[in-house]
């Protein structure tokens, strides 16, 4: 089944996911036109280098956009509950609907998510059942090429041998410092606030909880069944092969568990 498209009309998103495109695509462009093909043209790095971060940097932009157009888990407008599942159904106080244990309405998209952990504005959309492994996906290689940016950073500096011909672009060579001071200080920015949403992010997993229910303080029932970190990860990710977790250009396909366990608050 093919993903469907999930589009919000809210200019605070926008604003947000420009501030986040406009990052990558700066170091997408400045990175390797002072750093990587520079120094490859004379020989300080291989092309494994350069090709890495071409790598991350593709991933990382196509789980931004498939996060961001992804549908989260809307619920249809007349859902169809099984009898045997009615009792983990509940009814909406604000949108009047049914819809299952765990869900939330999201006052900004004005619809419930199934299992939706938190509204994201840096992606404009909700983060929920369908798409949250995607939005780990944008949390992972967001670090990666931060990280990988600030390593370039410090070695073109501190480590790689001085270059002996002038950059063929003089508006690049006049302004390599203040270029690359604007990538450092961008990276360090990024890296700082992904790698805490992250870890944030892995621990919900690890205990089976959202964001909304960590705040709310929901998720006490000490009868609620526990499941080992691997059957979680696989459900969020929809498949047991971890190889696949990492990979954004793919379906999604819910795995099917015991609907006490997907569904019991």
């Amino acid at each position: 089944m093919a993903q469907r498209i999930h589009f919000v009309v809210d200019p605070q998103g926008w604003f947000c996911m420009g501030l986040i495109i406009f990052v990558w695509l700066y170091n997408t462009i400045f990175i390797p036109k002072v750093i990587l093909f520079p120094h490859y043209e004379e020989g300080n790095i291989s092309v494994v280098a350069v090709l890495c971060y071409y790598f991350c940097s593709l991933f990382c932009i196509a789980s931004l956009f498939r996060a961001s157009v992804a549908d989260p888990g809307k619920l249809p407008d007349n859902p169809k509950i099984p009898i045997t599942e009615r009792e983990y159904w509940e009814l909406c106080s604000k949108c009047n609907m049914m819809r299952p244990k765990r869900s939330h309405h999201c006052s900004r998209c004005g619809h419930c998510v199934r299992r939706m952990d938190h509204h994201c504005p840096w992606i404009n959309n909700c983060v929920g059942e369908d798409n949250h492994w995607l939005f780990l996906q944008l949390c992972f290689y967001t670090q990666i090429l931060s990280s990988y940016t600030l390593i370039l950073d410090f070695c073109h500096y501190y480590y790689f041998l001085p270059l002996k011909k002038e950059n063929w672009d003089v508006f690049v060579f006049r302004h390599e410092l203040a270029l690359l001071r604007i990538s450092a200080f961008m990276g360090l920015i990024m890296l700082g606030g992904i790698s805490r949403l992250f870890y944030t992010q892995l621990m919900g997993i690890f205990t089976d909880t959202t964001s909304i229910e960590k705040m709310s303080n929901c998720c006490e029932d000490i009868s609620r069944p526990r499941k080992p970190w691997q059957q979680t990860f696989s459900e969020v990710f929809g498949t047991h092969w971890k190889i696949l977790w990492f990979i954004p250009f793919r379906q999604r396909q819910p795995l099917r568990v015991p609907y006490h366990f997907a569904n019991h608050v």
